[in-house]
């Protein structure tokens, strides 16, 4: 009780900024509420008093009812069309909060902490999960306040005619509104649960089945992982449909307790009525307001029924947005360094406690503009000098600095906007080639664009496209060659004006006599810049001022 006490306060926190789209919401929807019981029991009460009025020749006034009679239907369809677009309004910023915070948490836990996660589980929790949260201001939190706000100013209305006519309202409203939805809250707890967590394992396993269908077509493995995810959406599935079940029992429950509270309202009043103690179109008015106010709890079973889902949506959230980055942040304003040297002394560094030591009292010293070769083997520790400067990754020991200051005095981004990247395996977003180069630089001109492109050696391929820097690259880049996705990468790196450039395997995906091409013009380029060069082949190790073999 006291962890989803705080899972939910933590998501009012959350939701701070948009109170005031929430309490709207809130108070909209009960006024769309008031006006459809307001509305029934009224024109219960009208054409009652009418029948009797023509019955009795009686003199009526029917202009005032019959004027609070439209009224309160031009209220009810006004504030229902109001209450749907002020929740949904509520709701969307409600999502794009959550979703902006979700980012804002994950972006220093990368790649440290994020790369223990499956990218499937990461899009589940990141998309699915969130979507998930939606349930909470729209179907939980706001039915629950409506409901009791309303049955509140229900039971004031009865207790005005009768005490005994409020007492049984509130009894049945309360098993309708508590008793009922906390039961298909219990039943509802672990298959709701189970389906998120189904869900987030149905996804991961699609994502894994896409990326690796290659390997699963060579292997024959297909027909086990298709096996995989058909149990897995058996499972799914069952889990739905139990929760269907659970939603029709409790809808029928709410016509059951509905009907119950409408005939003990007449067993109450019908003897009030021969007393004279209440009037006969009085009579009719109470027995539609009663049927009418079982609409305040109505949403209430299925909001208990979606908590668990929910609950377990946020818990995956917020499992993954407590961790503590690996590099926690500095307590100090970033320093401004005025030269761009680089040095590790006695650095000792290893990806975790089980592992060996990738650098063991390591020592580098590249001056400003220096150019500096890293060569040697695959898994020596060459990627992971360009993670321990970028603060990817801590040390365990030993110092790192730049222009004299320790990394630990900088902020990831304060400190990454000195270093420009081209990795052996760079990400090009689905969008136009100008779009992936402009990440480098948003203000770079077209002159900027041409000319880092026609260093990369890829100017001529983009103009030979239909649309030239317009043209799309699709997914991962993958309407473009390993080679040309590699020069590209080459150009944005250079469009970035960083101190510091690392070239981690720019040039792979190239043939030999491109990168011959491509070195002297790279390199002429870089003049200015201080270079570290990691390679495992000797083409362009001629232009560096050091070789360091690991």
């Amino acid at each position: 009780m006291n962890d989803t006490l705080h899972i939910l306060w933590r998501l009012l926190k959350l939701f701070r900024p948009y109170w005031g789209w929430m309490v709207l919401g809130i108070l909209i929807s009960l006024v769309t509420l008031l006006a459809n019981v307001s509305l029934l029991a009224l024109s219960g009460w009208f054409i009652t008093a009418m029948a009797i009025a023509g019955l009795t020749s009686a003199h009526m006034n029917y202009f005032t009812p019959s004027a609070a009679i439209r009224g309160f239907a031009i209220a009810r369809i006004v504030s229902r069309y109001g209450e749907r677009i002020i929740t949904h309004e509520a709701t969307f910023r409600l999502l794009a909060q959550l979703r902006r915070w979700f980012y804002e948490k994950l972006e220093p836990l990368s790649p440290a902490v994020l790369q223990t996660y499956k990218s499937g589980d990461l899009l589940s929790r990141i998309r699915a999960d969130i979507d998930t949260l939606e349930n909470f201001y729209l179907r939980i939190f706001l039915p629950m306040v409506v409901a009791i706000l309303g049955c509140t100013a229900f039971l004031f209305f009865l207790y005005h005619y009768h005490p005994l006519l409020a007492l049984t309202e509130g009894i049945l409203l309360s098993l309708a509104g508590i008793f009922l939805p906390l039961i298909i809250n219990k039943l509802s707890e672990k298959p709701g649960s189970q389906q998120i967590h189904t869900a987030s394992e149905l996804r991961s396993t699609v994502v894994d089945s896409v990326q690796g269908m290659g390997e699963l077509l060579i292997y024959g493995a297909q027909h086990q992982q298709t096996e995989r995810l058909s149990d897995l959406t058996e499972a799914l599935l069952k889990d739905q449909q139990r929760m269907a079940t659970y939603s029709g029992l409790s809808q029928a429950g709410l016509g059951l307790f509905a009907n119950l509270a409408m005939w003990f309202l007449l067993l109450i009043a019908i003897p009030l009525v021969v007393e004279s103690s209440l009037s006969p179109a009085n009579l009719a008015m109470l027995v539609l307001f009663t049927l009418a106010s079982f609409e305040a709890v109505m949403p209430l079973p299925l909001a208990l029924q979606r908590l668990p889902e929910t609950l377990a949506a946020a818990r995956r959230v917020f499992d993954l947005a407590d961790h503590s980055p690996r590099i926690p942040p500095p307590t100090t304003p970033a320093p401004q360094p005025h030269r761009f040297d680089i040095q590790f002394k006695q650095v000792d560094f290893r990806y975790s406690d089980d592992t060996p030591w990738i650098l063991n009292n390591f020592n580098l010293t590249l001056p400003q503009h220096g150019k500096l070769g890293i060569v040697g083997s695959s898994g020596v520790g060459k990627s992971s000098i360009v993670s321990i400067l970028l603060r990817f990754w801590p040390v365990q020991s030993g110092q790192v600095t730049l222009g004299g200051y320790p990394l630990e005095h900088f902020s990831g981004d304060a400190l990454r906007r000195y270093f420009s990247v081209v990795s052996q395996r760079p990400h090009l977003f689905n969008s136009s080639i100008r779009a992936n180069l402009l990440l480098a630089n948003r203000e770079a001109s077209d002159e900027q664009l041409i000319h880092a492109c026609q260093v990369a050696h890829i100017h001529d391929t983009i103009m030979a496209l239909p649309d030239g820097y317009d043209s799309w690259i699709g997914e991962a880049g993958i309407k473009l060659s390993g080679g040309q996705a590699q020069r590209l990468a080459i150009a944005r790196a250079l469009l970035k004006e960083a101190p510091v450039v690392i070239l981690d395997e720019a040039f792979e995906g190239l043939d030999s006599r491109l990168v011959q091409q491509l070195i002297p013009d790279l390199f002429a380029h870089l003049q200015e810049k201080t270079v570290i060069y990691i390679t495992h082949k000797k083409a362009g190790l001629d232009k560096m001022d050091t070789i360091l073999t690991l």
